[in-house]
């Protein structure tokens, strides 16, 4: 069986990672292995917005990014590295996890059903092609809230 030390747990705070999470923490408490909790300020999402209100953008997506790694912090009850960067999400984890010499990234996917059903989400299949070491993707299962990033009560 291979080790894990290192597992990267990519992060947007969103319902459909909730269980990629889970999934994560329970191997990383297996394996005792270190967990490192990325979330990805989209420069894309950034810049696209209007001029005026870009730092703004920025910022809010920086506080929804401290939220989602606190609520993985939460969830881990263990030392987690909390990680905040800025770029395109599929690179940026990619990046990080050749940087730190991840075992594993874990991110969450959304139920994709009919003709979308092989799709995972852009950029978890963008992170699964591209990324230097394995991917773990967790799909969210139905009824596991709306996708919209408003987490169910626990």
């Amino acid at each position: 069986m291979p080790e894990i030390d290192t597992i990267v747990v990519a992060t947007d705070g969103s319902d459909s990672v909730r269980r990629a999470v889970d999934a994560a923490l329970d191997l990383a408490e297996r394996f005792d292995a270190a967990v490192h909790a990325l979330y990805v300020v989209d420069s894309g999402e950034v810049d696209s917005s209007p001029e005026a209100v870009r730092d703004q953008m920025r910022n809010a997506l920086q506080a929804r990014g401290g939220e989602a790694i606190v609520d993985v912090q939460k969830r881990a009850g263990r030392d987690v590295t909390a990680v905040v960067r800025e770029g395109r999400p599929a690179n940026e984890i990619a990046d990080y996890a050749r940087e730190i010499d991840a075992d594993l990234v874990a991110t969450g996917t959304r139920g994709r059903h009919g003709e979308n059903r092989f799709l995972i989400g852009s950029v978890a299949e963008r992170v699964v092609r591209t990324c230097p070491v394995p991917v773990l993707t967790v799909r969210q299962l139905e009824g596991d809230g709306d996708g919209d990033g408003v987490k169910p009560p626990v």
